[in-house]
């Protein structure tokens, strides 16, 4: 998200004015200062030193300031509101400046890219700044530039979207611009043939990557072919070869309609005004019957098994680690949310201390569950030196068994800390706000959402860290895959005995005898 631009620091600012006003004084002082012999002697005259001066308390620097209760967040009312089109509008009215930004939010992405065409939602989303039917990319790219605004589009698994940040003195030619972006796209040949070799150089280059190979070849493995999951956003490259402009254009019809969109606006306007200049460009949008995307539920591994990709002479080895998590939906979110920043989720957390501090192995180790509309993965990564991949992989696991036993308290307390008082910052600007709202319109989450989570947060327990790491972190049911210099790290892997090894090709597929 584009971030608002403010004037230059105070410290130029002040700075040039200060040297103006002290080049005034030396020409003032040059034409009335009187010769050296006729200045006065200063005298100088002894300070008076105030006999009731408080003393300050000494302070104990050896230990850290105390915390005090972190204060709930109240973020601005949301004004919604729905167009007869069945277009939905989130508003939030933001005055400290005079600017605004429009996210128009598409309830599908990836996941409803056609089985054999991965990368369908994402190549549709970048082809709709390259032309309309009235305007070439570069006339956008001009008229952008001439107004100061900004569009940018993008495609994730749940949501396509298109977002304009714009002054509010441009604002009815940048939202003419936005709506001619968003519903009138030409999907011109020649551009699409360009996105495509652009896309296919891309992933030619990510054979040589051996993090990309790993994400991909892990998600691969956790959900197979068949699930989007398993797919990547970006596709391969014979779903890109495959994919042709009637892919893009029927998509695109299928799930651009404004009974499957909201869109999220936040600046300095208010509900009254907007919503009118939004219907008179959008309003004329048709709605129409949108298809559920379904598929199956991913197998859960029975043991844990590690998949080994062979990129010979590879000086480290990229290490993913874990299982199928949790959708979006789970009421386990904020226990889990707070079990994660403790193992993996900070840059204090146990993973990181451990790999990263302690033993050395790595710049920085980490975890996460990503939550989606259904269940998204949970994923231990780490870069580490390729001569400690097996001593790697048994810290690895040593702390994801760790983290089933019971908490210490001041280690929960800190974590709980740690993401309450970090809440704030994530709501600097209009565009930070209206990407906050997102997986409210995305998740039916409720409207006072961020108002009560430093409570949701503070309510989490010893006994719901404990609950929630034994039903969703089983080291005894995880997928471990390696990428790395297979003659030099399987040899230390075998005799982890952490289960049986597996090679697999760069794209996570077994490898043809």
């Amino acid at each position: 998200m584009t971030r608002d631009r403010g004037l230059r620091s105070g410290e130029s600012y002040f700075g040039n004015r200060s040297a103006m006003a002290l080049c005034a004084l030396l020409a003032l002082g040059c034409a009335s200062r009187p010769a050296a012999e006729e200045m006065p002697t200063p005298v100088m005259q002894p300070a008076e030193v105030p006999t009731d001066t408080p003393k300050v308390a000494s302070l104990d620097r050896s230990k850290p300031p105390t915390l005090g209760a972190p204060p709930d967040l109240t973020l601005p009312v949301m004004t919604r509101t729905t167009l007869p089109n069945g277009l939905e509008l989130v508003i939030v009215e933001q005055h400290e400046l005079p600017v605004a930004d429009f996210i128009l939010l598409v309830q599908t992405g990836g996941e409803g890219d056609p089985a054999r065409k991965a990368g369908v939602a994402s190549l549709t989303a970048a082809m709709l700044q390259e032309g309309t039917t009235s305007r070439t990319s570069l006339d956008i790219a001009d008229q952008e530039a001439y107004l100061g605004a900004n569009i940018q589009t993008g495609s994730g698994w749940d949501a396509t979207n298109i977002s304009l940040h714009t002054p509010t003195a441009q604002l009815d030619s940048a939202l003419a611009l936005f709506a001619d972006v968003a519903l009138r796209p030409n999907w011109s040949t020649k551009e699409l043939a360009r996105l495509r070799d652009e896309r296919m150089t891309s992933l030619m280059q990510i054979r040589d990557r051996a993090p990309a190979i790993a994400d991909r070849a892990y998600a691969s493995i956790l959900y197979g072919g068949d699930h989007p999951y398993g797919r990547p956003l970006t596709g391969t490259e014979a779903s890109t070869k495959a994919i042709q402009r009637a892919d893009l254009q029927r998509f695109y019809g299928t799930y651009f309609r404004p009974n499957n969109a909201t869109m999220i606006i936040v600046g300095d306007v208010s509900a009254s005004d907007i919503t009118p200049r939004v219907e008179a460009l959008f309003g004329k949008w048709s709605p129409g019957k949108v298809p559920n995307v379904e598929f199956r539920e991913p197998r859960l591994p029975a043991a844990t098994t590690v998949y080994l990709i062979d990129k010979p002479g590879a000086p480290q080895s990229s290490v993913r680690i874990g299982t199928v998590g949790v959708p979006r939906s789970t009421d386990d979110y904020f226990a889990l949310l707070v079990m994660n920043t403790i193992l993996g989720g900070s840059f204090t957390s146990r993973l990181n201390a451990n790999l990263r501090e302690t033993k050395g192995y790595t710049y920085g180790a980490n975890s996460r569950f990503d939550m989606r509309r259904a269940a998204g993965p949970f994923t231990a990564r780490a870069e580490v030196t390729g001569g400690k991949t097996d001593s790697s992989l048994f810290e690895f696991m040593k702390e994801l068994r760790a983290i089933r036993d019971t908490v210490p308290s001041p280690e929960l307390e800190k974590a709980k800390r740690y993401l309450q008082l970090g809440l704030p910052a994530r709501f600097e600007t209009t565009g930070d706000i209206a990407s906050q709202i997102i997986p409210i319109v995305l998740y039916d989450l409720p409207t006072d959402y961020f108002n009560t989570y430093v409570r949701r947060i503070e309510d989490v327990t010893q006994a719901d860290i404990q609950r929630v790491a034994n039903r969703y972190v089983d080291p005894a049911r995880m997928s471990i895959v390696i990428v790395g210099d297979r003659k030099s790290i399987e040899p230390g892997l075998k005799g982890l005995g952490m289960g049986d090894i597996v090679i697999r090709d760069l794209s996570g597929q077994p490898v043809r005898p």
